[in-house]
């Protein structure tokens, strides 16, 4: 008599069990988030002082803006991906009408020339800081949806970039040109990784370069930007003084820095220390090797997401894929941009370095990034350990 048996396969007896989620990711980014809060409280206590007349006015702001991002990561981290699948058209919408309000005057608010913000009684509402999240989800989605239409005709690519266009123009008229080639550079990136043909693809970045090109060479303030940037000393007092400032800073750091809280550049030579300009601080406190561990902490956030993203596309969930690379695209080419500002690699724009600048709103957006993050990966691993277990049992005849 034969009877089927079903048997496991006994893998090897120091099998280690698998981690629910990936916790370096995540204690990586709170680690980002704590030294930033530390950082912030050096930067940001004298020009408190001088403007508030309370030293703590900063601190305690960002420490409440830092409970409401890890607040709105926690949600995130528990809403479905098929759920942000299905909205990706309405949020991207939604944040094209709340680019629109802000415009509306009596409504925006305006800063050193700048209308980005909402007024919201204690905060501030900026949406193109959440666009650049919305942008990701959109095209994510619309490159599953599209997927045959995307690598094969030319309409299938610009489709996308009509909306996203839309958004770019609406931040570029705030103006934030900063946040407008980091939003567009993520979201080429993402059409990239989704087969769009090489020929197609050279041609939009050729009219996105161009286009931009021809934003800085008509606008004063940016060209003078450009320009001061070439050579920051040759107007130090003016157009070049952000930069020549910076740079000092991070000559005063050397190797190792001055020490936390001995940082000299930050009272009231540095302009904008605790936000666009924190990692000069972090350079003159902290040194090279500060700067050089910083810089590790986001190659290794990047280097998480995509690796999350690569497992999701062995599986065939592609909209998890998009997401995560999108977000690894996104934090990493802001990170970048920030620090090249900061160094005098890149023209001087208003971006924050993300998890630490001061900014309720870069905060809460980083934080339902890293959220979406650890929620892809917690699907991919429940999908791999099924997929194991499949594998693992088989039939026999005893």
């Amino acid at each position: 008599m034969t009877a089927a048996v079903r048997t496991r396969r006994s893998g090897p007896r120091r099998r280690e069990r698998a981690l629910p989620m990936d916790y370096p990711l995540l204690v990586c980014a709170l680690g980002l988030l704590a030294f930033g809060f530390v950082m912030v409280a050096s930067a940001s206590m004298s020009i408190a002082e001088n403007c508030c007349h309370d030293p703590f006015y900063y601190i305690m702001r960002h420490g409440l803006a830092l409970g409401l991002a890890l607040t709105a990561g926690l949600l995130t981290y528990f809403v479905p991906l098929d759920a942000w699948e299905r909205l990706g058209t309405l949020l991207i919408l939604l944040g094209i009408a709340v680019l629109v309000l802000v415009l509306v005057p009596g409504i925006g608010r305006t800063v050193n020339g700048a209308t980005r913000w909402i007024p919201l009684g204690p905060l501030n509402l900026q949406p193109s800081e959440f666009l650049k999240l919305f942008a990701v989800i959109y095209v994510s989605g619309y490159l599953v949806r599209h997927a045959e239409s995307v690598a094969n005709d030319l309409s299938g690519f610009i489709r996308p970039m009509i909306l996203v266009g839309v958004a770019a123009a609406l931040i570029l008229m705030q103006p934030d040109f900063g946040t407008t080639a980091v939003m567009l550079a993520t979201v080429m990136g993402l059409l990239f990784l989704g087969g769009v043909s090489i020929l197609p693809f050279v041609f939009l970045i050729g009219v996105v370069g161009v286009g931009l090109v021809a934003l800085v060479i008509l606008s004063p303030y940016r060209w003078a930007r450009v320009t001061s940037f070439l050579n920051p000393w040759e107007d130090p007092f003016n157009s070049g003084y952000q930069l020549s400032q910076a740079l000092i800073a991070f000559g005063r750091g050397e190797w190792f820095g001055v020490g936390l809280g001995n940082g000299i550049q930050k009272q009231f030579f540095l302009p904008e220390a605790h936000t666009d300009f924190l990692a000069s601080v972090i350079g003159e406190e902290f040194g090279l090797v500060g700067m050089l561990v910083l810089i590790a902490a986001f190659a290794f956030i990047v280097s998480r997401a995509f690796a999350i993203g690569v497992r999701a596309e062995i599986l065939e969930t592609r909209f998890a894929s998009y997401v995560a690379q999108g977000i690894g695209l996104w934090l990493g080419l802001q990170a970048f941009v920030n620090i090249g500002v900061n160094v005098g690699l890149l023209p001087t724009k208003g971006l924050t370095l993300p998890f630490l600048s001061y900014g309720s709103n870069s905060l809460i957006v980083g934080c339902m990034a890293i959220a979406l993050l650890l929620r892809i990966d917690v699907n991919v691993r429940q999908q791999e350990s099924d997929a194991r277990l499949k594998r693992g049992v088989k039939w026999v005849r005893a």
